[in-house]
């Protein structure tokens, strides 16, 4: 028996890996959060399958259902929204099985940022504007920041900005930001990137209060940085002429050149 961990994904049905899917096919057990994890994914599970919805459950609940597959044999497919990596209490879910010697496997899943950076059609690392990407968020009442992690400290380094679980504190961003950045920088809320009734609003510091004031109060993304709306930016030298690489050495003295014995 084994707890199969998935991330989901964004939202889209088809942005769901292949390995995560076929896991969930191969399960008989399937515990999804259900305020994120569209229920399109459940078609993949397999017939007669036990579905729970995790959402309404305690940490100790969700222990006891996998506990109870566990005596059983039978596999379990947890699905989470987006990617594993980041806020989806996976470590304590993991640190509990670990204790209790429940063997498990994680199947990375693709992240909201990636899925607004895709509804947005932009990169965001751009040469000479932004080389980082933040992924942060504001405090919360499920887990407060680290005193040194504040925005204010993360625009200092000029980055683009990936503000998660923070719409509802959207004046507070942007009053943290603006001195760094400035009122002309650009930014973007993507509300259910991915999701067939996705929102977006485009505007600056100063104008995205009023851009987005009838918009969404939860699960929405805040893009924040220069390359949002970059068109005067330098090529990247990995493709330019004359660029010396592996795959494409510039000459016989180049060290990237293959040699003859």
């Amino acid at each position: 028996m084994t707890v199969h961990f998935i991330g989901a994904g964004p939202g889209a049905p088809d942005l769901l890996t292949l390995r995560g899917r076929d896991r969930i096919a191969a399960s008989p057990v399937c515990l999804y959060a259900g305020s994120l994890v569209p229920e399109a994914l459940l078609d993949h599970c397999p017939a007669g399958a036990r579905i729970v919805n995790t959402a309404p459950l305690s940490l100790d609940a969700i222990l006891d259902e996998i506990a109870a597959a566990h005596a059983a044999g039978e596999d379990v497919a947890r699905l989470h929204s987006g990617d594993l990596s980041i806020w989806s209490a996976l470590g304590e879910q993991l640190r509990r099985l670990r204790a209790l010697g429940i063997p498990f496997t994680v199947t990375p899943g693709v992240p909201a940022f990636a899925a607004a950076a895709a509804t947005l059609e932009a990169e965001l690392t751009l040469p000479g504007l932004a080389q980082s990407v933040v992924l942060t968020r504001t405090s919360g009442r499920a887990s407060a920041m680290p005193r040194a992690e504040t925005l204010p400290a993360f625009a200092a380094t000029g980055a683009t900005l990936a503000i998660h679980l923070s719409i509802h504190a959207l004046d507070r961003v942007v009053a943290e930001l603006t001195p760094a950045y400035g009122g002309d920088c650009p930014v973007a809320v993507v509300w259910r990137a991915s999701w067939p009734d996705e929102r977006i609003f485009r505007a600056t510091l100063a104008t995205i209060v009023a851009a987005a004031a009838d918009g969404p109060e939860r699960t929405a993304l805040i893009l924040v940085g220069p390359v949002l709306a970059a068109e005067d930016f330098a090529e990247s030298s990995l493709y330019a002429t004359g660029y010396d690489r592996r795959f494409r050495p510039q000459s016989a003295t180049s060290p990237f050149a293959e040699t003859s014995e």
